[in-house]
């Protein structure tokens, strides 16, 4: 059944998950760049391996609209004592440029099913944050066989009535769904602001308190927005993505008969203070699947694996370990003898052999 659980309000202080850095680098809040690789889906996608035993679970990550690989740059590390991390640059997104092709969601999630089947080999546990979360969504529900189970952290959900988005959220996205509109409005911040400080707009608007993002992680995401800067077309293809976003949404009973197809267990997390999907947004997704575990995070905004990524981590470590756990020995009593400890959820390494996942990843290095 689902509950709604909030975390006590000193939620950035959450014991971490996963393997700890040695203790100077745990001291400066160091985060080790992961391997970057690419693969030909038809569009050459960029991709990060975070590393991580194994044999052990699969965990993909799916970032939201103008996101990146960088924005599971503070999450991924404390999840990998555990599970295997892979994080996507979507189409049109991160390095991943689209040249011709389109940036539209469901384009994307079918860069992901390609992306699932071609380099993860087989079922992984998806984590989707924002336009991701969506991406995420459609793929659990139209493609069961490819996962395990789901984690949505903020995803893009229909607009509830009496709870509304920010009111410069609504008018920025009112501005993306007219296409001359859109395009003048993203050339003239281009003009007078620098990448750097693009960045930081997006981060102050995701964020309640953007300083909760450690110096590393920060210089991660300003360093993608100084690369980008120099890509042709970017603007142009996330006002594709945006338009496509938007009309997702519009289709409300649709999408939520979507949520209502899915049958894999599914982590519903959201900040409480988030400006782009409010918390009403989720509680009524919760409420509408009961059978889905829903907790809120305190004072947070739009990107909780940014802004807390110690609770994030905590709270899909635990889950893991208990409810998708009993999901798997019920749909196959003779999985095997091992407890819920297999995910360790204090961060030690332990062999998840509940949770079936690929042993293999392929792609290219680069």
């Amino acid at each position: 059944m689902s509950s709604e659980t909030v975390a006590p309000r000193n939620v950035g202080a959450a014991g971490q998950a996963g393997e700890a850095p040695p203790a100077t680098e745990k001291a400066a809040g160091r985060h080790t760049p992961p391997i970057s690789r690419w693969v030909d889906l038809g569009v050459p996608v960029h991709y990060v391996d975070h590393g991580g035993p194994a044999g052990a679970p699969l965990l993909v990550m799916v970032h939201g609209l103008g996101g990146s690989v960088v924005n599971w740059a503070a999450l991924a590390p404390l999840l990998t004592g555990s599970c295997r991390v892979l994080a996507v640059d979507l189409i049109g997104f991160g390095h991943t440029q689209a040249g011709t092709h389109s940036t539209s969601v469901t384009a994307n999630q079918q860069m992901l099913q390609r992306f699932l089947s071609e380099v993860a080999g087989g079922p992984v546990i998806l984590v989707g944050n924002s336009m991701g979360g969506l991406i995420t969504i459609l793929q659990a529900a139209q493609h069961p066989e490819s996962v395990t189970a789901i984690v949505l952290i903020d995803p893009a959900l229909p607009v509830k009535v009496g709870s509304q988005p920010d009111a410069l959220v609504s008018a920025g996205f009112g501005m993306y769904a007219v296409p001359h509109l859109g395009r003048a409005m993203l050339r003239a911040r281009r003009r007078v602001r620098s990448p750097e400080q693009l960045a930081m707009d997006v981060l102050r608007l995701c964020c309640v308190d953007p300083s909760r993002v450690s110096a590393d992680v920060l210089e991660q995401h300003l360093e993608m927005a100084r690369t980008r800067s120099g890509y042709p077309d970017i603007d142009e293809q996330f006002l594709g993505a945006a338009r496509s976003l938007i009309r997702f949404l519009a289709r409300r009973n649709s999408y939520l008969a979507t949520m209502a197809a899915i049958r894999a267990p599914v982590l519903l997390l959201h900040g409480e203070k988030d400006r782009l999907v409010t918390i009403g947004a989720s509680r009524a997704a919760a409420a509408a699947n009961p059978s889905w575990r829903f907790e809120v995070a305190p004072d947070v905004g739009h990107v909780p694996q940014l802004e807390v990524p110690e609770w994030t981590a905590a709270r899909i470590l635990e889950w893991l370990a208990t409810d998708v756990t009993r999901h798997l020995r019920a749909d196959d009593p003779d999985a095997g003898t091992s407890t819920e400890d297999d995910i360790d959820t204090d961060g030690s390494d332990t062999d998840g052999s509940d949770i079936r996942t690929p042993t293999q990843v392929r792609g290219t290095e680069g």
